[in-house]
């Protein structure tokens, strides 16, 4: 979507005018309307500035504290500790008087948190309730009581002088350590509400219509989720009504600056907020920019699908997670990229060479052919790939989109484009950090200008390190195909990113190398 830069506001400024003084109601294209037959609701302005001020300026007091863990951190910490209290008390209180309860906790802890981790019940949510939370902490407790009984059959007599450790006992363990765990995480539930209301994080909401308002106001009014609003993003400028506690900062455009200026380390989308590849866009740039991202979809029933997990006072909400390219799995790719391309090259040296005289034979002088292409944050880089044909000039090389078919390509370059031996030189860029085995592959500049502008998703490729192959090339999508198409499935890899869907597509890749059908 095209924004006019003049229509946007100055931060701390809220549009008004008597052409719409109630602004979207709410039915119109794009936009999801809320229940019942309100109008949009205004939000209160009770001990709140109806002035420019109403949204913060940059102050000690807005965003993270410094010295103090922020809530991602400490909470998830706070909770594993109240379990391994409550497993330590339960140990304790099934363990005989004269040993002492640390086999037990032992046998248990190794596999209980884990498996709470993975779970999901360290992640920070906006509705905290133990009993909520009960039902899965019940089942992982279970399998984690089964791994230590197997454990302790396979582990007999090494445990004697810490105490007896019997099926039974875990058992009798089990049944005392869910409430246990249940009176450990309401308290720190309780602690959590507590610094929520004292120190609430300001958050920035994408949409400004019926439903962002309601939001909006839900925040305003029940402290205990945490959350401050200090004003709207909308690329479409609603003329909110007289006297709204709350600006429109703007579009998409100044979604960085707005992060920056507030200290803003919460973003939360509404349904009917402009068009969705716009929201879409801003979603993934704020999530980059480290932001925790949550979405209020507009379909209330969506909140009996399962996985829809949270709720603002009723409003269903979805937690988005984490960039995969922020996490740690990141740095073992690049060491595995860097093993694999070096052993790589050691290994199919004699393949490489016999390939560089098979070219040198077919097109003359000049064996490597070098051009240049957009990696990772739409850096240039000069890709290395063997030369499968000569083109006329260096502009037709870097603006003609498929030459497959092209007459000038002799036997030898269609044999290697067929099998993608010419790619093999590319390993070299993966052990300069160019690229990765695995990512979306680069582009030429002048196309990944021109798919810019014409596929909103396309620039969002460049968020990971381009790749030899990627998710679109095993499914298909190579030469001449759909350029959305591809744009989909690179951006569903790296939001879906794991080493193991790394493994996945390798193995897939080397299937294709084995039965090439050409690119």
């Amino acid at each position: 979507m095209t924004i006019d830069h003049e229509s946007v506001p100055r931060p701390g400024r809220t549009l008004t005018g008597p052409g719409r003084p109630g602004g979207r109601a709410g039915t119109g294209p794009g936009t999801v309307p809320g229940p019942g037959t309100l109008d949009r609701p205004r939000l209160r302005t009770k001990n709140r500035p109806k002035s420019r001020a109403a949204a913060p300026r940059t102050s000690a007091g807005v965003g993270r504290h410094r010295g103090r863990l922020p809530a991602r951190v400490a909470l998830p910490l706070a909770l594993a500790a109240a379990d391994s209290l409550a497993v330590g008390l339960a140990a304790a209180a099934t363990t005989p008087a004269g040993t002492r309860p640390v086999a037990t906790a032992a046998l248990l802890l190794p596999a209980l948190l884990p498996l709470n981790l993975a779970g999901g019940l360290y992640r920070t949510r906006l509705s905290l309730s133990a009993l909520d939370e009960l039902p899965a902490l019940a089942a992982r407790a279970a399998v984690a009581t089964a791994f230590a009984i197997t454990a302790d059959a396979c582990l007999a007599g090494r445990w004697a002088d810490l105490g007896p450790v019997s099926p039974l006992r875990l058992l009798v363990l089990l049944l005392l350590l869910l409430p246990f765990a249940a009176l450990g995480r309401a308290f720190v539930h309780h602690l959590t509400r507590r610094a929520r209301r004292r120190r609430p994080s300001p958050v920035l909401i994408l949409g400004a219509g019926e439903l962002g308002q309601q939001i909006a106001a839900v925040l305003t009014d029940r402290p205990e989720y945490g959350l401050r609003p200090v004003g709207y993003l909308d690329p479409d400028p609603v003329l909110l009504p007289p006297g709204a506690a709350l600006p429109v900062l703007g579009g998409r455009e100044v979604l960085g600056r707005v992060l920056r200026r507030y200290r803003i380390h919460h973003v939360l989308a509404t349904a009917g907020a402009a068009d969705e590849a716009d929201t879409l866009a801003a979603l993934r740039h704020a999530a980059r920019l480290g932001c925790q991202v949550w979405l209020v979809p507009g379909l209330r029933e969506f909140d009996s699908v399962q996985g829809a997990g949270d709720h603002l006072w009723g409003f269903p909400c979805l937690r988005l997670g984490a960039p995969a390219m922020r996490r740690g799995g990141w740095v073992v790719k690049r060491g595995f990229d860097i093993a694999s391309a070096g052993l790589g090259l050691l290994l199919v040296s004699p393949l490489l060479a016999a390939c560089a005289l098979a070219v040198r034979w077919d097109t003359g002088p000049g064996v490597l052919f070098r051009q240049q292409r957009t990696g990772l944050d739409g850096r240039v880089f000069t890709v290395l790939k063997f030369r499968t044909l000569r083109p006329s000039d260096e502009h037709e090389s870097a603006t003609r989109w498929n030459i497959s078919q092209d007459h000038r390509m002799g036997p030898i370059g269609k044999f290697l484009r067929k099998t993608s031996l010419d790619e093999l030189p590319q390993l070299w860029n993966v052990l300069r950090g160019d690229m990765s085995l695995v990512g979306p592959r680069p582009e030429r500049p002048y196309f990944v200008l021109r798919f810019g502008q014409a596929y909103p998703e396309y620039a969002d490729r460049h968020r990971v390190p381009v790749g030899l192959t990627g998710l679109a090339q095993v499914n298909g999508l190579r030469g001449d195909t759909s350029i959305e198409d591809r744009a989909r499935f690179d951006n569903r890899y790296i939001e879906g990113w794991s080493l193991w869907g790394d493994a996945k597509i390798l193995l897939r890749t080397a299937a294709l190398v084995v039965r090439p059908d050409g690119s």
